[in-house]
């Protein structure tokens, strides 16, 4: 049996008096020895953290006594080890940054694409007028994606509003958006259907569930997360390897981040690669008097950064 859990979760309800929740929250998750990131904003929560079962099963507790949370869903994976090094809980614009906060264009609790549950998107996936639309940024679909996804060339979740004209072509079509978790599709979805796509679905609990609930069949690769797993399985029925080495093209499932801070590229790098370039992207990322040194795994604690006040986020 593993020792220690992780959780992924999200949830879209309205917090009064958000920035000091975030400061509360934080002391509180540390309370119960929890490491993690959570991202805190007026419209609700985003978070992975990890610890012990104990502790993961008080923090899921206390989260559905607040009746704000009470629906909120975990997608708990079993762990050798906590998935990060420190607990991080910050005040943001957003839970996932699309820079659209006019709720007359999007919100996420009062219209969405229709849920999928896992098993009924798998069902659905392969239908003649379905078009599976993969939301996520490029690492993240480079190092997997499902069979016969569209995917987008955006570096950032907030690029995604830009490409919703290139998607017009499919607008007769049924509309099957997936993430990690379930979070961008959220918007995503709510965003396709304010410009007039009819027929939008989600998969509800992202790839995670349906990895968990359906077996991940069909998706090719490995799914990114935000944590120092930086990757996982998905698919125990038709696995597959889909990602190659940024360098030197070998297929690898292996992602990194540079060892240059100043860089930072996600990247997937085999490990003879990795060892050649000291975990960066090139030969000129070697040479950065910032380089990180290179343990292998290409995962870096993040420098703390001050909690951002209300007051100063851009509006």
């Amino acid at each position: 049996m593993k020792k220690y859990q992780t959780l992924l979760y999200y949830c879209y309800s309205y917090i009064a008096e958000a920035e000091q929740f975030a400061a509360d929250h934080l002391k509180f998750c540390k309370s119960l020895d929890l490491v993690g990131r959570i991202i805190v904003a007026d419209e609700g929560l985003n978070g992975t953290v990890s610890g012990s079962p104990e502790s993961c099963d008080a923090y899921m507790k206390a989260i559905h006594a607040d009746e704000r949370f009470a629906k909120t869903e975990f997608k708990i994976d079993d762990v050798e080890e906590p998935s990060f090094l420190k607990m991080h809980c910050r005040y943001k614009s957003e839970i996932v940054h699309s820079g659209l906060r006019d709720k007359s264009i999007i919100n996420p609790t009062e219209k969405t694409g229709k849920h999928l549950e896992p098993v009924d998107f798998m069902k659905m996936k392969d239908e003649e007028d379905v078009v599976i639309l993969d939301v996520r940024s490029n690492y993240e679909h480079n190092l997997g994606k499902f069979k016969n996804a569209i995917t987008l060339d955006i570096e950032n979740f907030r690029d995604f509003p830009e490409q919703i004209n290139q998607l017009a072509q499919y607008k007769d079509k049924k509309i099957l958006t997936y993430c990690t978790g379930g979070i961008k599709c959220e918007k995503a979805s709510a965003l396709l259907l304010h410009h007039g796509f009819n027929d939008v679905y989600q998969l509800h609990g992202g790839i995670i569930k349906y990895g968990k609930e359906a077996g991940g069949k069909d998706f090719e690769g490995k799914c990114y997360v935000f944590d120092n797993r930086i990757a996982v399985d998905v698919n125990n029925v038709n696995p597959t390897v889909v990602s190659v080495c940024y360098n030197c093209g070998k297929t690898t499932p292996k992602m990194i981040n540079c060892a240059n801070p100043e860089c930072n590229e996600h990247i997937t790098q085999c490990d003879e690669c990795g060892e050649q370039l000291q975990g960066c992207c090139s030969t000129a990322c070697i040479i950065n008097p910032r380089k990180r040194p290179y343990d292998g795994t290409g995962y870096y604690v993040k420098v703390p950064q001050p909690v951002a006040k209300k007051s100063e986020l851009v509006s």
